[in-house]
């Protein structure tokens, strides 16, 4: 015996079809160093949230990750250029897992980033208003163990 499909089951699959095809994307700025293969490593290594309401969501640069909304996502860059010596406050986070790792904090208009110090290739974590003030920032030290695979050069004094 041979069986149609229904038309309900045609409109869930097709409905289906949409809802993945329209899956959202976080648009990124790719990052000048993004090719360093250190960098596949550390974005492979990310989780795959940082909380309640922050999932991981899909990006269309190499080397970067976002979590949140796609209006409002945290997103996060390998391969940026490191920072040099600054008088911007700079961070030693431990994570839960033991590394430690440097971060130079900056505030701009309740936007914060978070770039990695002493280490290449960077990485940065930019945290949009809308999360910084619903979230605490906690969360970086969950980054530690991906961003922990980028080697060390330097640390916060």
């Amino acid at each position: 015996m041979h069986h149609r499909p229904t038309a309900a089951a045609l409109a869930a699959s097709s409905a289906l079809l949409l809802l993945t095809a329209c899956a959202p994307t976080v648009p990124v700025t790719v990052a000048p160093h993004a090719t360093d293969p250190v960098c596949a490593s550390v974005v492979l290594a990310l989780p795959d949230s940082l909380g309640d309401g922050l999932d991981r969501l899909d990006t269309d640069a190499q080397a970067t990750t976002a979590w949140g909304e796609p209006g409002a996502a945290l997103v996060l860059r390998c391969g940026v250029e490191p920072p040099g010596p600054t008088t911007d406050q700079c961070r030693s986070v431990t994570t839960p897992q033991g590394p430690t790792i440097d971060w130079v904090v900056v505030e701009d208009d309740g936007d914060w980033t978070f770039t990695t110090y002493g280490r290449v290739p960077a990485v940065e974590l930019r945290v949009p208003e809308a999360v910084a003030t619903t979230y605490s920032t906690s969360f970086v030290d969950l980054l530690g163990p991906a961003v922990a695979l980028t080697e060390q050069q330097r640390s916060c004094l």
